[in-house]
């Protein structure tokens, strides 16, 4: 497949910090899907945003949103490397959006592994109940629940949602592209987000 756009490399680019030859060809093998051409890279070693991820993160930013209406609060920690990126721009706009994003999508964890197991064993049975009682196979539950399961997570987990600008990229990917154009680790560390009247967990 040679029809590959100029658009779609500097994304794949933005997201994976590979060179602009080995993103093309990567999506030309991957017949123009971002996602298995991120693994190609990255199986090759040649996604630098995954080389970061053994890295510590420990300076950063927190930064705050507060709504319009004064009704809804957010305080966020964004980490990198050096202080030199905490400082710059690119970095600073991501820490703003990532806040705005809690605020208005209301994530309850940063990622999948903060989700304690009694919630997600509560929520597996709930899933095998329902496909049970729609009378689906039995050989077919597992793949049902985990299907479940991934919605759950798109709606509770932070870098997982859909970016409430840009509802084609996840939080994850808005952090990689970050973190891609930093050259250094990025992550989310931790959130609050208060809500007039809420009393917090």
């Amino acid at each position: 497949m040679s029809d590959i756009s100029a658009e779609e490399v500097k994304r794949l680019r933005q997201r994976t910090g590979a060179g602009m030859m080995d993103s093309k060809k990567a999506l030309q093998e991957a017949g123009g899907d971002m996602e298995r051409a991120v693994e190609i890279l990255r199986e090759r070693g040649l996604a630098s945003a995954q080389k970061r991820a053994g890295r510590s993160a420990t300076q950063g930013v927190i930064d705050a949103y507060i709504h319009h209406n004064n009704t809804v609060g957010v305080l966020v920690e964004v980490n990198c490397e050096t202080d030199f990126v905490a400082k710059t721009e690119e970095f600073r706009r991501l820490a703003r959006d990532v806040a705005l994003h809690i605020a208005s999508a209301m994530p309850q964890w940063v990622t999948r592994e903060e989700v304690p197991e009694d919630i997600l064993e509560t929520e597996r049975r709930i899933y095998e109940a329902e496909a049970r009682q729609k009378g689906k196979p039995d050989n077919a539950l597992d793949r049902i629940v985990e299907g479940k399961l991934q919605g759950f997570f798109k709606t509770t987990v932070l870098v997982d949602q859909p970016f409430v600008k840009e509802p084609d990229k996840t939080i994850q990917q808005l952090i990689d592209e970050v973190s891609a154009k930093v050259g250094e680790k990025v992550a989310v560390r931790r959130f609050v987000r208060y809500k007039l009247g809420e009393e917090l967990d």
